[in-house]
């Protein structure tokens, strides 16, 4: 079976909304980049195979660049709405955390 064209699995959106329930301090890469990770906790329930499903989550969040100072102003419990996309800590990692690409204060 041929392997897909990576454009082909180019779909990779995600959207969230939760509180802040660990936020890191601002840092800089080296190459000055600023970065902000933050763990949000997320509670919500949704319908699977017509029963209710209560889903409770935390997920490593990281903002990078203006983004990244904007969400430097946010506080812990503060309420957001994220988009971005989910990315492997490191390369080969089975370990996930979703990069911020808009945060909306809610």
């Amino acid at each position: 079976m041929d392997r897909p064209e990576v454009n082909e699995l180019a779909v990779n959106r995600f959207e969230l909304q939760g509180l802040i329930s660990e936020l890191s301090p601002l840092r800089y890469t080296p190459a000055g980049v600023p970065v902000l990770e933050f763990l949000l906790s997320h509670e919500s329930e949704a319908t699977e195979a017509g029963q209710p499903r209560r889903i409770a989550l935390s997920l490593v969040v990281v903002a990078m660049g203006d983004l990244a100072q904007m969400a430097g102003t946010m506080r812990l419990g503060c309420k957001v709405r994220l988009q971005g996309f989910l990315a492997p800590v490191r390369k080969d990692s089975q370990k996930y955390r979703l990069h911020a690409q808009h945060i909306q204060l809610i």
